[in-house]
C-alpha cells in the first residue's frame, strides 16, 4: 500500500519564492516598459526562469514498497528503496550546507549540497527544519515531509520488508 506525505513549504522558502518572485516581475515589467527587443528579450527571459523553476517545484512523497515517488508539478521522481541502509529525521540537516548545484529556495530547496555533517547530499526539500535524511550505501538524500517522524518510520519498514522478500 502506497502513502502520501505532503511537503510544507517552510518559512526561508515563503520568503525566498515571493522576494524572487516579485524582484524577477518587477524587472520584467520594466523590461516591458523599456521597450524594444532588448526589453522584450529581457522579459521573456526573466519569466521563463521563473516559471521554469515553478515547474520543479515539490507537492510532496508517496512511499511505495520499493521508491519513495517525489511528487513535481508534472512529474514524479523515483528514489529507489534498494541499498537504503536507514532514514532518520534530522530536523535541521541541512544547516550550514553549501550549494553545488541547485536551486536553494525559488519553490523548492533541490540539488547537490554539502555540509560537514553529511557530506555530499542531494535535496529534495521544501522546509530545512522538517529534513528526514536517507542514507545509501554511495549517496545521501534529503527530503522534507509533514511529519519526519512518521515518515521515516514507515520508509525503514518498508525498506525492511522488501529486503526480507528478496
Amino acid at each position: 500500500m502506497n502513502s502520501f506525505h505532503k511537503a510544507p513549504w517552510g518559512m526561508t522558502l515563503i520568503i525566498a519564492t515571493v522576494l524572487c518572485t516579485l524582484l524577477l516581475v518587477g524587472f520584467a515589467i520594466n523590461g516591458i516598459l523599456m521597450g524594444g527587443a532588448l526589453g522584450w528579450i529581457l522579459s521573456v527571459t526573466l519569466l521563463g526562469f521563473l516559471f521554469s523553476c515553478a515547474l520543479f517545484l515539490i507537492q510532496g512523497y508517496t512511499i511505495t514498497p520499493t521508491a519513495i515517488l517525489v511528487h513535481r508539478a508534472f512529474w514524479k521522481r523515483p528514489i529507489s528503496l534498494a541499498g537504503l541502509k536507514s532514514a532518520k529525521s534530522e530536523p535541521a540537516a541541512m544547516g550550514r550546507s553549501w550549494r553545488t548545484f541547485g536551486n536553494g529556495g525559488i519553490f523548492s530547496i533541490t540539488g547537490y549540497y554539502r555540509n560537514k555533517t553529511l557530506g555530499d547530499f542531494r535535496a529534495f526539500a521544501t522546509d530545512t527544519k522538517r529534513t528526514v535524511v536517507l542514507r545509501f550505501e554511495t549517496k545521501t538524500i534529503v527530503l522534507s515531509p509533514a511529519d519526519p517522524d512518521d515518515f521515516s518510520r514507515e520508509v525503514e519498514l518498508k525498506a525492511k520488508l522488501e529486503h526480507q522478500t528478496q
